[in-house]
């Protein structure tokens, strides 16, 4: 509001309402008392009545006084002038007659003084939003900050989690603290330097750091800033920002999200944004024509480095480029150091273990839970911030605040107990899946429940690994086939993580032994983020159609995997189902407790394929059954009680039908059909088994579409919250790989 109070525009307004409030004062002359044209010349017939009169022939008024003292004004129109003059004569009022001289000016200025005060205020506008000062029709200068003393300063001793971006840039500072070192060796400093990584890394923090170092002119501007809506200003603001620089060499030029002026020329719809493109050109011009002895760098960040032009990528331009990638265990323990300062922690709460706790996490993940944590502690009245406070930070930041007014039927909070019981057990028992760290019904942003595990940093997933996240994703929905008889719509993003994992594998990882390494495909891109539209497959159809077929192997053998878990353990599952429903959290301790005694799940325990049989590659169900580990003795049995049979693991047999072999699935006739109409011979006659290469295996959770690289990063924090009971939502570079995402609340209420 005081900034409202001092603009130009309100002084301008002021004074224009000032000056029409004097006008009209000064126009309105002494107060009078209008009368009617007809009372008046009935006053004049009676003489005397009326005493003085004064004619204005340019207003068409009469003014004067009444026998009574009154002054007043009369109206009339010209045609009765003559009238007036003769009545007034007989009436014996002394009157006459002034003719007035207006000057031409004065109607101009009725007229035109509001159009001048309106234009007036537009300028005025205009300067206020380019800066004020003398900056009215100045809009193509650059708006570069610069950083003053007053700001508070950042060094490097600051960052912390991305020494090796440290390390870079503190050859930056060097350079321009003594030049003459690396001259004298011929050695030439990057004229750019370009920083790129997931958002929230601490890209711009490195950037402010450097500023704070190097006691060089630090220009600060945002890629947003050269984009205009007049052509030609972006090349322009680009042009005079580099000569600001230049101007105050040995100086620093930090740009952030580059990405709005750098993206790739002649992509999108129709071809590229021209007025866009001629500020990049002019940006790779100012680049490339730096003179090395003016010590002018350029910093850029961005987390969108695949969509830039090359252009600007390659050396002479950007001769230097910084990954700022996810810290690892002693990064995130250095980060919580630095964001630790200032607060009261607790004796209870271990720095290392919130490090273990938050894989994945950057460094802004890290100071919202110590964010968190102290806002916590501040509601509860406490002095410390403890341990309690930093857990529920970190399921805060992972899955949201709890929704503790939502109300469930009992029928939707047991599905959801099964679902998640299911989830849990099937993680637990996998050789390769994530360690169980809690389970939890109670609802959360989107979801309904969550399954919290703990990854390790990994940067490559095996095979085996992704098959046992499918199968650990499946828990769910198996476990609600298995006790429900059918599946409700909770498992739908589980669903579709399965589906796009299985789907990775096959097309881009090349982990199919029946079509081989290869890669099939390419990846689309959004048209209007840098990218072309139109991309057509590489493959045939009959190529298509075994890639589905290997797909729909894959999640079949998780969700077989699943069953045979669940069904082995079945009496486990009622008994976690039961404990969520009563205590709906359950924490490490209380799920070693109900988990200790389940051994891992052998790696050569059959799964029965789709005829019936066992899967190619697994031993045999009779000589599994001895080493498949035994059901344990239900509560309360007595001693020597045999235990319960429990049917071997696998998927149940369907009834046959005349002329197919007994258990053969649907699925599997169908193939048994089509080999026998493609003319296969005798070998038709057998129900279709899998390839070998879907044989049973040890394997790991990891549910990244994007490859090693971009699932050693994703698969931390993300994997931390497993979300199964709410509604989808899309998956997004800063969405951290395996976090299931919430599902809708069941429709059904009884199954």
């Amino acid at each position: 509001m005081r900034k409202v109070a001092r603009s130009p525009v309100t002084y301008v307004l002021l004074a224009v309402v000032v000056g029409l409030l004097l006008f009209s004062v000064l126009r309105s002359g002494p107060s009078r008392t209008p009368i009617s044209l007809g009372t008046y010349e009935h006053d004049l017939a009676v003489r005397g009545t009326v005493v003085t009169a004064t004619i204005h022939d340019g207003s068409r008024t009469i003014t004067g006084t009444l026998r009574d003292g009154t002054s007043y004004v009369v109206q009339y129109p010209d045609k009765l002038i003559q009238t007036l003059h003769a009545e007034l004569r007989a009436s014996g009022a002394a009157f006459n007659v002034e003719h007035s001289k207006s000057s031409p000016w004065v109607p101009l200025l009725e007229y035109y003084l509001p159009v001048a005060a309106i234009i007036v205020v537009f300028l005025l506008a205009v300067n206020s939003m380019q800066g004020g000062g003398s900056r009215v029709m100045q809009f193509a200068k650059a708006r570069a900050k610069t950083l003053s003393k007053d700001q508070p300063k950042v060094t490097f001793a600051d960052v912390a989690g991305a020494d090796e971006a440290v390390a870079e840039l503190q050859e930056i500072k060097e350079f321009l603290e003594a030049p003459a070192r690396f001259q004298a060796l011929g050695a030439k400093i990057p004229k750019g330097v370009l920083l790129f990584g997931p958002p929230g890394t601490g890209k711009t923090l490195l950037a402010r750091a450097v500023a704070g170092e190097a006691g060089a002119p630090f220009f600060s501007i945002s890629g947003s800033d050269f984009v205009e809506m007049f052509v030609g200003v972006g090349a322009s603001r680009v042009r005079d920002l580099f000569n600001q620089a230049k101007a105050n060499a040995p100086a620093i030029v930090f740009m952030d999200e580059i990405d709005a002026v750098g993206r790739r020329r002649g992509a999108g719809v129709g071809g590229g944004h021209d007025e866009r493109e001629q500020t990049l050109n002019q940006l790779l011009v100012e680049m490339d024509g730096f003179d090395v002895r003016s010590g002018v760098i350029l910093i850029a960040a961005t987390n969108r480095p695949d969509i830039l032009d090359p252009a600007l990528l390659r050396p002479g331009r950007f001769d230097r480029q910084i990954v700022v990638d996810r810290p690892d265990l002693a990064g995130r323990r250095k980060i919580l150091a630095v964001h630790a300062q200032g607060k009261p922690l607790a004796n209870t709460v271990d720095l290392d273990v919130l490090a273990r706790r938050t894989p994945g996490f950057t460094g802004a993940d890290l100071a919202n839970l110590l964010n968190e944590a102290a806002i916590l502690t501040a509601r509860r009245n406490l002095r410390q911030i403890g341990i309690r406070e930093c857990e529920e930070a970190i399921d805060r930041v992972l899955a949201g605040p709890e929704r503790k007014t939502l109300v469930m039927s009992d029928h939707d909070k047991l599905v959801t107990a099964y679902h998640e019981a299911g989830h849990a057990i099937v993680g637990h028992v996998l050789a390769h899946a994530d360690k169980i760290h809690k389970v939890s019904i109670v609802a959360r942003s989107r979801s309904l429940g969550l399954t919290f595990t703990l990854p390790e940093d990994r940067y490559n997933h095996s095979r085996s690994q992704l098959r046992d996240s499918m199968a650990m994703a499946l828990g769910g929905r198996t476990a609600e086939e298995l006790v429900f008889s059918e599946p409700t719509t909770g498992a739908e993003n589980d669903i579709q993580k399965v589906t796009g994992t299985a789907r990775a594998m096959v097309t881009e990882y090349g982990m199919s032994d029946t079509l081989g390494p290869q890669q099939f495909g390419q990846r689309g891109g959004e048209v209007f983020l840098g990218r072309d539209m139109a991309h057509q497959p590489d493959y045939s159809e009959e190529v298509a159609a075994a890639i589905d077929r290997e797909v729909r192997a894959l999640v079949d053998e998780a969700h077989d995997r699943a069953r045979a878990v669940l069904v082995h353990h079945r009496h486990v599952l009622d008994a976690m189902a039961r404990r969520l429903v009563e205590k709906e959290t359950l924490d490490t301790l209380e799920l070693e407790e109900i988990l200790g005694p389940l051994g891992t799940w052998p790696a050569g325990t059959p799964v029965a394929a789709a005829g019936g049989g066992d899967v190619p590659g697994s031993i045999p169900v009779a000589d599994a059954a001895a080493e498949a580990p035994s059901a344990p003795q239900p509560a309360g049995a007595p001693a020597g009680a045999e235990a319960p049979a429990v049917p071997p693991p696998g998927r149940r047999r369907r009834p046959g039908v005349p002329g197919q072999p007994a258990g053969v699935s649907p699925r599997a006739r169908r193939q048994v059909v089509r080999g026998a109409t493609a003319g296969e011979g005798p070998a038709a006659e057998e129900p279709a088994k899998r390839p070998a290469g879907n044989a049973v295996e040890p394997s790991a959770g990891g549910l990244s579409r994007r490859g090693p690289e971009a699932a050693s990063g994703e698969a931390g924090a993300a994997g931390l919250a497993r979300e199964h009971r709410g509604a989808p939502a899309p998956e997004s570079p800063d969405d951290p790989a395996g976090t299931r995402r919430a599902r809708p609340r069941p429709t059904t209420s009884e199954p």
